[in-house]
């Protein structure tokens, strides 16, 4: 269920795995080597976020000099944002906070869900996702979360959100590739060509880049300017475009910045 993997997903952001190993001699005096450990690195937000659903795009005329602005509308759904848990080292291992968007009838979710959801005195909610912090003491079960009140106007933001599926394309599309001469003797108009050698090395190295599902995937948009903020019609205007179509879930979080909110090292 989409709800499920929003919560073990989130902004964990796990990068590859490094295996440290230690040799032993076996018997018959041969040396094995076992792995030790696991090291992961974990990926922290610049503070928490909300999700919100795409509204589309219109264009905003700045008050200040009458410049056309391309903004993306975003809208928040009945329910709203609200903690639903806050984890810390000392019970999961690690501080975060668990967002729950959407609110629902209850009849839509399953027994496991809302009685998770009740613990926090939350609502019944369809999407829940974490946001990964390194203190969790400001937030507490059920806290609603607005969006004036995490951010401004002028503010830099990361939106993530799954971006519009365009099924099965060729390399021109897919990976922007040059066609053939479409001439008459031309034998390749818009076919891949080589995709590798023949003996050496016997095979498509992974990663090539060649036709297929196109899209459908989530993406991040970094640092959108927050153009404006309507609290009576409880809109975002945020500047650019952001993934997906209307009515699509985002991700909204501060913006990563190397030097203010993340360290340099």
């Amino acid at each position: 269920m989409a709800m499920a993997a929003a919560s073990i997903g989130g902004a964990l952001g796990f990068l590859i795995p490094r295996r440290r190993s230690v040799s032993f001699a076996a018997a018959g005096g041969a040396r094995r080597r076992l792995p030790l450990a696991v090291v992961r690195a974990a990926s922290y937000e610049a503070g928490v976020g909300v999700m919100a659903t795409k509204v589309g795009m219109m264009t905003y005329f700045d008050p200040s000099n009458g410049k056309p602005v391309p903004v993306t509308v975003v809208g928040f759904r009945d329910g709203g944002n609200v903690v639903t848990q806050v984890k810390t080292a000392a019970t999961d291992g690690y501080d975060s906070v668990q967002v729950g968007y959407h609110g629902v009838r209850e009849d839509k979710l399953t027994r496991p869900e809302l009685g998770h959801l009740g613990k926090a005195g939350a609502p019944a909610l369809r999407h829940l996702q974490e946001f990964r912090l390194v203190a969790v003491d400001a937030f507490d079960p059920g806290q609603e979360l607005e969006f004036n009140e995490l951010f401004k106007e002028g503010d830099l933001v990361d939106v993530s959100a799954k971006s519009i599926g365009k099924g099965f394309q060729g390399g021109i599309k897919r990976h922007n590739f040059k066609r053939g001469l479409m001439t008459h003797g031309s034998k390749s108009h818009r076919a891949l060509g080589s995709i590798g050698a023949g003996t050496t090395p016997g095979r498509v190295y992974k990663g090539k880049k060649m036709p297929g599902r196109m899209g459908g995937k989530k993406t991040k948009i970094r640092k959108l300017k927050i153009v404006r903020i309507d609290n009576d019609l409880k809109v975002v205007m945020i500047k650019g475009a952001i993934p997906g179509k209307q009515g699509n879930l985002l991700r909204i979080t501060p913006a990563k910045i190397v030097g203010k909110n993340i360290p340099k090292s």
